[in-house]
């Protein structure tokens, strides 16, 4: 069953590990890699990666892409979104720090920061325009 717009808005809100998806080069399928990520209900999906990957390199020639979060245990639900970046920047420290604040206990945070090169960091923003989403195991 589909989620309501509020249901699938909240769960993407919550720490999934992500699975972004771009376009690669043609004759290949779409590259796909776990991410951590950002969202409040009603804002932008914003994930961070070193800006020389390919990863970085295949969004920017894209520019969009997808992100799914799911649980696996039951019930089974997972929420996918796609859209246009919106914005890209170099990683801030109140970026990074939100991002990992969704996946870190609170005292490993800093450590974390800290050994973080945030020089070679870039933070993409998405708008999601495009959703898909079940609860297999609802009614």
């Amino acid at each position: 069953m589909a989620l309501t717009v509020l249901d699938r808005e909240s769960f993407l809100a919550e720490p999934h590990i992500g699975v972004l998806a771009v376009q690669d080069e043609q004759g290949r399928g779409p590259l796909a890699v776990p991410v951590w990520y950002h969202y409040a209900p009603g804002g932008e999906v914003a994930f961070l990666t070193d800006g020389d990957s390919r990863k970085a390199e295949l969004i920017t020639k894209a520019g969009r892409f997808a992100m799914l979060a799911q649980r696996t245990i039951p019930t089974y639900r997972y929420v996918s979104v796609e859209g246009p970046v919106i914005a890209s920047n170099p990683t801030t420290v109140d970026e990074m720090t939100k991002i990992a604040g969704r996946y870190l206990h609170e005292d490993a945070i800093e450590g974390y920061l800290a050994q973080s090169n945030l020089s070679v960091l870039v933070t993409f923003h998405m708008r999601p325009e495009r959703w898909l989403s079940a609860d297999l195991g609802t009614v």
